[in-house]
């Protein structure tokens, strides 16, 4: 059977992540001290420099550039963040009754969804009164999202058009397929972001809580590129709260493993 890699990504130290199935890959994103046991950004070929504005992304081009070539072409290989994870199931209401513990309901390797299927995505946020090009300007207060459609080659700028017209959102960056598939989509979301980058720093829109705006960005492109497939699935995810991270906790017993912790998350979306 193929590997599963899930890469994790952080910028800082929770204790949490060491406690995680061992096919989570906890990678140290940015400036700080992360213990010798994670993988780290600042290691091999990196743009650590460009995190503030990327985010995620900066951990998703060290995997392309120092991961990929270790693995095999029919790998899977995909990215979570340091409180959001990916769940077994697509889960339609909250699971404020459960019993269960997040730990039991984390995806599980074996599974079959994830080698039957080609590209594995979050579940959606569905708008009812508005489209993805809409919701950018309504929260980022810019029309660079419409404007960086052009910055891509001929042929992806009609399926992106189309799917920012539309009203279903995949969010969070957040995805998982084989190594082939997370190559191809990275040889195109980064020259793409580069010049988004160039011309957010032209502009000064890289302000306050648009900083990264660069990463949000990307956040779209990541729906349209992995919604195309007619060969993918959805799974939902966990938010993980303040408590749960918590480093003293967890340096006494794995939260995640208590009765009721999965009462939070996830959620349906629609808005």
């Amino acid at each position: 059977m193929n590997n599963l890699k899930i890469f994790c990504t952080s910028i800082n130290y929770y204790k949490i992540l060491d406690k995680m199935p061992g096919y989570i890959h906890p990678i140290g994103l940015g400036v700080k001290n992360f213990p010798n046991h994670w993988l780290n950004e600042q290691d091999g070929k990196n743009i650590s420099e460009l995190n503030k504005y990327y985010g995620e992304l900066t951990g998703i081009y060290w995997i392309w550039k120092n991961i990929v070539n270790t693995m095999n072409r029919n790998d899977k290989i995909g990215n979570c963040h340091y409180r959001k994870f990916w769940l077994n199931n697509l889960l339609n209401k909250k699971q404020k009754f459960s019993t269960q513990s997040i730990y039991s309901n984390l995806l599980d390797k074996d599974i079959q969804n994830i080698y039957l299927h080609k590209n594995i995505q979050v579940q959606p946020i569905v708008f009812k009164n508005k489209n993805l090009l809409y919701d950018f300007k309504e929260i980022h207060k810019s029309d660079i999202l419409e404007e960086a459609i052009d910055f891509l080659d001929n042929h992806h700028q009609l399926g992106f058009r189309n799917h920012l017209n539309n009203n279903v959102f995949y969010p969070l960056n957040m995805f998982i397929t084989n190594v082939e598939g997370f190559t191809k989509y990275c040889e195109v979301l980064f020259p793409w972001l580069e010049k988004c980058l160039e011309i957010c720093l032209q502009r000064s829109l890289c302000q306050n809580y648009n900083t990264r705006l660069p990463a949000f960005l990307g956040e779209r492109f990541t729906s349209f590129w992995f919604s195309q497939s007619s060969d993918r699935v959805e799974l939902s995810y966990a938010r993980l709260g303040k408590i749960i991270l918590s480093n003293k906790l967890n340096s006494i017993f794995n939260p995640l493993k208590l009765p009721f912790s999965f009462r939070m998350y996830p959620t349906i979306h629609r808005y």
